[in-house]
């Protein structure tokens, strides 16, 4: 079932001379590929527009591991040195989005440690405290027991927390990592509509 399922989406999509599957995009103008509010940005440092990178995302993740390559299909004719910038740009926009995705991680997991490092502190104390006050026999014991639970209940909270933060995080980022990294190494063809688009 899954394998019928999976042919039915990937014959969606067009295949090139080399079986690759073909994420085509068809604009106007080169312009339309990208964000408009720094004019005056060279193309191979502006960013992507967005629903185009989310377009191109949502695409990979569909045909999952299968090889693709990126087709735009454009009005007019471009220069070599064109295609050049678009191809640069593409492939600089997405290896800087998996750069950010990398810092994301990395900042999660310190996080993530430094939660398990506090939880695991404050459950230690949690358990040298009551060996170090006498906390029955007087009127005194309920407010050392109160501290201690919730010292304890902390401890419990901060190592649960960086425990799901970890597991519940980490894979996805790791699978936008790989994703982002597969667009940036994509084959990129660009033509214009008489080549067949």
């Amino acid at each position: 079932m899954r394998v019928r399922v999976k042919k039915r989406i990937l014959d969606r999509y067009e295949r090139s001379d080399d079986g690759r599957v073909c994420i085509d995009v068809a604009a106007r103008r080169v312009e339309d590929l990208y964000e408009d509010f720094d004019k005056t940005a060279p193309y191979h440092r502006k960013d992507l527009d967005a629903d185009l990178a989310d377009y191109l995302g949502d695409c990979v993740r569909e045909i999952g591991g299968v090889d693709f390559l990126i087709r735009f299909t454009l009005e007019r004719r471009l220069s070599e040195d064109l295609v050049r910038r678009i191809r640069n740009s593409v492939k600089g926009f997405f290896l800087y989005r998996r750069e950010l995705e990398q810092a994301s991680v990395r900042k999660m997991l310190r996080a993530s440690l430094g939660m398990l490092v506090a939880g695991i502190l404050l459950l230690a104390l949690s358990l040298w405290l009551p060996g170090r006050f006498e906390f029955t026999g007087d009127g005194n014991a309920f407010p050392g027991r109160i501290l201690v639970e919730g010292i304890t209940i902390a401890a419990w909270v901060a190592i649960w927390e960086s425990l799901v933060r970890f597991l519940l995080s980490w894979p996805p980022q790791i699978r936008r990592i790989r994703m982002y990294g597969r667009i940036a190494a994509a084959p990129v063809l660009v033509r214009h509509h008489e080549d067949g688009g």
